[in-house]
């Protein structure tokens, strides 16, 4: 593929190869002579996506530049809508290349498993077939939340802190933030243990409890974290007893309890305040949570996980710690990314820090007007102008709220008036119907636990 230059180029980082750019130029010069081709995923016996594009046909001479095109596409839907059985509708050539690729010893092995075996529990697959052999979509969203009747608890549980708010009919009562450092913990008691604690401070602060609504990083299904960073150091022999803990929780606290994805409940944070629908909502910690609520209000149930999805095309970009592929949104929208350019900005972090106290390190240098850190999120800002146009081929977008720790302070407003300016220079279309939103401080640091809180219905 052609690899097209941004007009804005991140001062930190001149090799920066925006995703969205290279898809465009291809579909720009395979639109007159293209053939269609769809990718379909099965993510169970009645859920099914369906993402439908153009591509050479197999005699022409630019037919190989197909075969990175579909296989990144195949790529980011996997991640942002998962499934076990990826269907593609097309060239055969195109199918067997990506049935190598996703193999247990291809390229991106790491899928074949995750998906596979960790998420769905299934065995993953990929099977080729003509267009019309592709299964029809089916898509069933849910309406999650927005429910702030009686005495709730609110969590959220992120890689650096823990927060947690107690909620009376709408209105904060409490809220705490907790630092704490669950990767390097491989005893599942640690974990149940500082979210018991965490609950029962809020509990403490209100006559009774009505619901408890969490959200973490991870891939959540019924209340069970099929995958999540936060217990990587968990053995798998014993990962079995992470999946049950939010049952046993619930159990135990006897109320309603319902846990999604932090980046669901950051885009049901901003769909509860802005009255709105269609929200992509993005969030910068640790890693890069993404959530989203459709144009009807609903959760779709797309695992969003765009830490792993590709935005960056550049054969040198940096490399995800746990997929190990290249140019992936963990390495741009996230305390990683801060740290990952540290370095190129002058910026010696003490490597005694813990991960939380590293970022506000550099924070705080950025706050007190250091050039080489006010860099480091001027760059994050036009990352996020061009992954938001490549998001907006994927997702119905209105708004796109940020937030989360790297948001804080003056690195909020150093990315979004980055990603603004990449919308005003290169998307003009998409600047005029994508509004790109920070939430005020306060709803930064804890809008995820309060938001969370609305989850359950009462009984």
């Amino acid at each position: 593929m052609n690899l097209i230059p941004p007009k804005i180029s991140p001062p930190l980082d001149e090799d920066f190869r925006p995703a969205v750019l290279a898809n465009r130029d291809f579909q720009n010069k395979a639109s007159s002579v293209g053939v269609p081709l769809i990718i379909g995923l099965e993510r169970d016996e009645e859920v099914f996506s369906r993402f439908e594009t153009v591509v050479f046909p197999d005699d022409h001479l630019l037919a190989d530049l197909n075969l990175m095109y579909v296989e990144r596409l195949v790529k980011f839907l996997l991640w942002q809508r998962g499934g076990y059985r990826v269907y593609i509708g097309g060239s055969r050539k195109i199918g067997e290349y990506i049935h190598d690729c996703y193999s247990p010893h291809g390229q991106q092995k790491f899928e074949f498993h995750f998906m596979g075996e960790q998420v769905y529990e299934r065995t993953f697959e990929v099977i080729s077939c003509e267009p019309d052999e592709v299964p029809a979509s089916m898509e069933v969203g849910k309406s999650l939340g927005r429910n702030l009747d009686g005495s709730r608890i609110g969590f959220d549980l992120g890689a650096s802190d823990r927060k947690v708010s107690a909620v009376i009919d709408g209105k904060v009562v409490y809220s705490e933030e907790v630092v704490w450092e669950p990767k390097k913990h491989a005893d599942p008691d640690y974990h149940y243990q500082e979210i018991l604690k965490a609950l029962e401070t809020a509990a403490g602060k209100m006559p009774q409890v009505d619901a408890i609504g969490g959200s973490s990083a991870g891939i959540y299904i019924d209340n069970r974290p099929m995958v999540a960073s936060l217990f990587r150091s968990i053995p798998r022999d014993r990962f079995g007893e992470v999946k049950n803990m939010f049952q046993r929780i619930q159990e135990e606290m006897e109320v309603p309890l319902e846990i999604i994805n932090d980046g669901d409940v950051t885009a049901l944070a901003g769909s509860m305040s802005l009255e709105d629908n269609g929200i992509l909502g993005i969030a910068m910690g640790s890693s890069e949570a993404a959530g989203y609520v459709d144009l009807n209000g609903h959760i779709m149930g797309w695992l969003n996980e765009l830490s792993f999805a590709p935005i960056d095309y550049n054969p040198n970009a940096p490399v995800e710690e746990w997929s190990g592929d290249r140019g992936c949104g963990a390495s741009y929208f996230s305390q990683q990314c801060v740290f990952r350019m540290a370095p190129k900005a002058g910026i010696d972090i003490p490597s005694d820090l813990t991960d939380a106290d590293k970022l506000q390190f550099v924070q705080k240098k950025l706050e007190a007007g250091h050039e080489g850190a006010g860099k480091i999120w001027q760059s994050m800002g036009i990352y996020l102008g061009y992954a938001i146009a490549h998001y907006a081929d994927f997702y119905e977008i209105k708004h796109v709220l940020i937030l989360g720790r790297c948001t804080s302070g003056k690195g909020g407003d150093l990315i979004l008036a980055g990603a603004k300016k990449v919308l005003e220079a290169e998307f003009p279309e998409l600047q005029k119907r994508i509004h790109i939103q920070l939430p005020d401080e306060k709803s930064r640091r804890v809008g995820q636990s309060i938001a969370a809180a609305s989850l359950p219905e009462l009984n």
